[in-house]
């Protein structure tokens, strides 16, 4: 019996499994409208549907009813690892023409006068972007919506390209890895036979746009002895396709590894796939980072005497990237209002010292109020806030010290100064005396003889 609900447990956990995720996609149909004005309806990409009749959307146009027939299964796994509690993706759709790459170096993958006739029909692009990833697909409907059970149109997955770190974060000086994945479908048996069994050669083209400015970083054309331009910044992507079935379909991998990333480096990549008429373009927005270091002087006490102020405290904010959102907050802990509180004084900033590796450093100012002796023991502690540190952020504290309240007073620090130097006075004149008795002793005795 125990095996049998073993079976039954994992059973449902798969089924858990798969049916993670959203099964519905909304999004735009995005067309020009002339005049430099577009139009917008909405739409849904069906990715899975449940028992029973299809969901009705009498909301939607059947064109725009999409149920996804996915050879390749990549947009259900991208979507099988959507977190529930995610916000829903923003999706945009478009039609598209297949044309040849732009590019020089792709060239090659073209190398027909005319596109294929196989490629010919009505073509979608769906652009899908959220925090948790980024991905674009080639959609092929069929000719007509079909009216059961409700008006819908079939459409086939041809090209997903996608990505898994839409918004990479980079510690400054360490490697990048940028994933891209992407998959490929031939439209149609024909287009599949007609080509030499095993996945087609294809183009990867990596680019970076920052500032706007942007600029190659890495273009490769696996299974084609084409000259490609040379890879910038140490630039390396593992560009191949994972699996050679003879007639589809095909995954493969495109991620981009960059060593020792450094502030210059941050901005939108472009990853673009290239097959014959066919470009799947995804972006990336890289930051790089870098967490404040906090220190703060005096240290490790402050000494202070009642009716006066502390001497200025200094807080060190080093070697931190980047230099927007920094917050700096002094605090009194355990005053006399209470265990926590604003320290009042005046408050001020350094201006930012940039550093050879990218980083920047500042220091805050706290000139602080006069103090009781309510304030023994308590501790001013400066607190940082920064993109890159926890909520909480960062701090650094010292403990204040009220003189006569503990250890020596100003007064006892006094006398022992002048008891220490009268004392010095006195074993000096000892010694002056001591030094003129043996010149005496040793003058008679020089006398005597």
């Amino acid at each position: 019996m125990k095996p049998l609900s073993l079976l039954l447990s994992v059973a449902l956990g798969l089924v858990t499994a798969v049916s993670a995720g959203p099964a519905v996609i909304e999004c735009w149909m995005v067309e020009d409208a002339g005049g430099g004005r577009l139009t917008k309806k909405p739409a849904a990409l069906l990715l899975r549907q449940g028992p029973g009749r299809l969901p009705p959307r009498p909301d939607l146009e059947p064109e725009l009813y999409l149920k996804v027939r996915d050879p390749a299964g990549a947009l259900q796994a991208a979507f099988r690892r959507y977190p529930s509690d995610a916000p829903a993706p923003h999706c945009e759709m478009s039609r598209y023409l297949p044309l040849p790459a732009s590019a020089n170096w792709a060239s090659a993958l073209t190398p027909e006068q005319s596109c294929p006739r196989a490629l010919d029909g009505t073509w979608l692009m769906v652009s899908v972007s959220s925090p948790i990833l980024s991905l674009s697909s080639f959609l092929r409907p069929e000719s007509e919506p079909q009216p059961e059970p409700n008006l819908i149109t079939m459409v086939t997955a041809v090209l997903t390209v996608l990505t898994h770190t839409p918004t990479p974060r980079i510690r400054l000086g360490q490697d990048a890895l940028l994933d891209l994945k992407f998959a490929y479908m031939p439209p149609t048996s024909e287009a599949a036979t007609s080509l030499a069994p095993g996945p087609p050669p294809f183009g990867l083209e990596w680019r970076r746009q920052h500032l706007g400015k942007g600029h190659l970083l890495l273009a490769a054309t696996p299974g084609l002895s084409e000259q490609m331009p040379p890879a910038q910044e140490g630039a390396v992507a593992f560009a191949a396709w994972d699996d050679d079935e003879p007639w589809g379909p095909w995954t493969g991998n495109g991620t981009l590894w960059l060593p020792a990333v450094q502030p210059f480096q941050e901005g939108t990549y472009l990853a673009t796939v290239h097959l014959p008429y066919l470009q799947g373009q995804v972006a990336l927005e890289l930051a790089v980072q870098k967490p404040p270091k906090v220190s703060l002087t005096p240290a490790p006490l402050v000494w202070a005497t009642r009716g006066e102020a502390p001497p200025q405290l200094q807080c060190l904010v080093s070697h931190f990237y980047p230099s927007e959102g920094l917050e700096v907050e002094w605090e009194l802990r355990g005053g006399p209002e209470g265990s926590f509180q604003k320290a009042e004084g005046q408050k001020w900033l350094s201006a930012l010292l940039h550093h050879s590796d990218g980083t920047v450093s500042l220091s805050a100012h706290l000139q602080p109020v006069p103090i009781t002796a309510e304030h023994h023991g308590a501790r001013y502690a400066c607190r940082v806030h920064h993109p890159t540190l926890p909520a909480l952020g960062r701090s650094a504290e010292v403990t204040l010290e009220v003189a006569g309240l503990s250890g020596p007073t100003l007064e006892d620090g006094v006398g022992l100064f002048l008891s220490a130097f009268l004392l010095l006075g006195l074993i000096k004149a000892l010694g002056w005396a001591a030094a003129y008795m043996c010149t005496s002793k040793d003058s008679k005795e020089k006398k005597a003889q």
